[in-house]
């Protein structure tokens, strides 16, 4: 988990990235995302690069995985833009701060809910339009789902109303392929809790099951998108069964000579 936050707060390789946008003009975003969940969708752009998110419930690995993922598509010769939500900028880095403080205890559902598509929609403007409208391959721990899956399906808000605030936040940009790393919500809260709890990791077990059930939801209602990978073993394997899926994908086919 630290290596994540570090691969957005420090300012690193790709962490605040911007690409000059007079020479990008960015493209469309297919028609993976399934309009309920919120979003929109844009004609396809044959210049446009790829988009990956990695989601699950806290604890499920998704941030080793995202840093494992960035290193071998690196090797294979893609520019790749590694980004974590919330977070990837300045002002969401801030965001990031005030939404998993543990001491921000009064924080109402809605604010928490606005405050992350704040978050997101400054990085979508800033670092993943003009990214892929260069071609690049951007890898996100977390987006548009983790909103569902902990606004309407932890919290309870109003599924309709989180997906009206997922389209306004999201900018009309949809993930291509979406990893949702998933495992027993008790061992995942376990490996969770043993690194330090932040404001969302510590609502508990029972939350993170219905976090759980959503993202399983999700699986069912998009299976070309969102892929189950079992998150359980070693990194390795969890890594191994993350390329098998990116094959069946075909993402393992991307052109490098852009």
């Amino acid at each position: 988990m630290e290596a994540i936050r570090r691969m957005g707060a420090d300012g690193g390789a790709h962490a605040g990235c911007v690409y000059d946008k007079s020479v990008c003009v960015s493209g469309g975003n297919g028609d993976r995302m399934a309009e309920e969940r919120g979003a929109t969708t844009n004609s396809a752009s044959s210049d446009r690069g790829v988009f990956i998110t990695l989601e699950g419930p806290d604890g499920a690995g998704k941030s080793t995985q995202a840093l494992l993922l960035v290193e071998r598509l690196r090797a294979r010769g893609h520019e790749v833009v590694a980004l974590r939500e919330p977070g990837g900028t300045p002002i969401s880095e801030k965001i990031r701060a005030l939404v998993l403080d543990p001491a921000n205890t009064e924080m109402a559902d809605e604010c928490e809910l606005l405050l992350y598509e704040a978050s997101r929609a400054q990085l979508v403007r800033q670092v993943i339009e003009p990214a892929l409208a260069c071609g690049a391959v951007v890898v996100c721990d977390r987006f548009y789902d983790s909103t569902h899956a902990y606004q309407a399906g932890g919290r309870g808000l109003d599924e309709a109303l989180v997906r009206r605030a997922n389209k306004l936040g999201c900018c009309g940009v949809n993930p291509d392929l979406t990893l949702v790393l998933d495992m027993d919500p008790a061992d995942a809260f376990a490996r969770a809790a043993a690194d330090g709890l932040d404001r969302m990791e510590a609502e508990g077990l029972a939350f993170q099951q219905r976090v759980r059930e959503d993202y399983l939801a999700l699986a069912r209602e998009e299976p070309s998108r969102a892929r189950v990978i079992d998150a359980t073993g070693t990194a390795t394997e969890v890594a191994q069964r993350i390329d098998g899926e990116l094959a069946r994908a075909g993402f393992l086919t991307l052109d490098v000579a852009r």
